[in-house]
């Protein structure tokens, strides 16, 4: 079974979630690991000076939340049509088309409504497009009126895993379906692994608005078109410090945080 998501099913904006939460996750695979806020120091690999210093990459690191394979597999691509794939305790390599999530084809029957019995959705698909998999997390979100989902790699963590991300916007505050994430592999004939404690995807929720907002900008060439307004602001952050013997480093991440937590108490 394959889902299509360019079919939504009826609207679900009259529903709700628990009181003052964006999102809520349904982790339908027990014992997996479920979704975490994603941290500042980015799962533990932004170097210490940049966690220190940097405001700018701990914000957008810890923006979302971190989403995990549910288990340990691996990949092998043969460079053409062929995938194929494995996980621990399997008895060897599976050609890969459609595979559903080990015994999680029988939980589901059991537990679906009879009218529901035979639609679990696939863990992993291969697409017609070479070196393509569409890969379930095992969750399905629901988020509040007017926020959707922005699915992407994991900020700032160091990838070089033989495979690279598609990035999408689901709109899931009317589509309640399966969390997947798309990725083409880089490597052939060599195994790509997905390991169950690292984090294959970050999650960000995002205004339904937002993407429209994009076409609304401008661009002024030139130190000409900088104003008064302009040069005294770009004195303030860049000529002053820098004149400053004494400037106190990460000056930018302390006035930010304190910001945030004049913001936080004051909501």
């Amino acid at each position: 079974m394959s889902v299509n998501l360019t079919e939504p099913p009826l609207s679900l904006l009259d529903s709700h979630l628990p009181e003052g939460k964006v999102v809520q996750f349904y982790n339908l695979f027990p014992g997996c690991r479920p979704p975490q806020r994603a941290a500042r120091d980015g799962h533990g690999t932004i170097p210490i000076r940049a966690y220190r210093h940097c405001e700018a990459l701990c914000s957008a690191a810890a923006f979302g939340w971190h989403v995990f394979p549910p288990m340990d597999f691996q990949l092998v691509w043969d460079g053409s049509t062929e995938i194929q794939w494995t996980y621990d305790d399997a008895e060897g390599w599976y050609p890969l088309h459609v595979a559903q999530f080990p015994h999680f084809a029988e939980q589901f029957d059991q537990g679906a409504p009879e009218d529901a019995v035979g639609f679990s959705p696939p863990f992993l698909t291969s697409f017609v497009e070479p070196g393509v998999v569409q890969i379930w997390t095992g969750l399905v979100a629901r988020t509040a009126p007017g926020w959707n989902l922005l699915l992407r790699p994991p900020a700032n963590v160091p990838r070089d895993l033989g495979y690279e991300h598609f990035e999408g916007i689901v709109e899931t505050d009317r589509w309640f379906g399966p969390l997947f994430f798309n990725v083409r592999l880089t490597r052939t004939e060599v195994p790509v692994r997905f390991r169950a404690g690292y984090p294959v995807m970050q999650v960000q929720p995002v205004r339904q608005e937002t993407p429209g907002l994009v076409d609304r900008f401008e661009v002024s060439e030139g130190l000409a078109s900088f104003s008064d307004a302009d040069w005294e602001a770009f004195r303030q952050t860049v000529v002053r410090p820098n004149q400053d013997p004494n400037r106190v480093r990460g000056a930018y991440g302390a006035e930010s945080r304190r910001g945030k937590r004049r913001g936080q108490e004051g909501a």
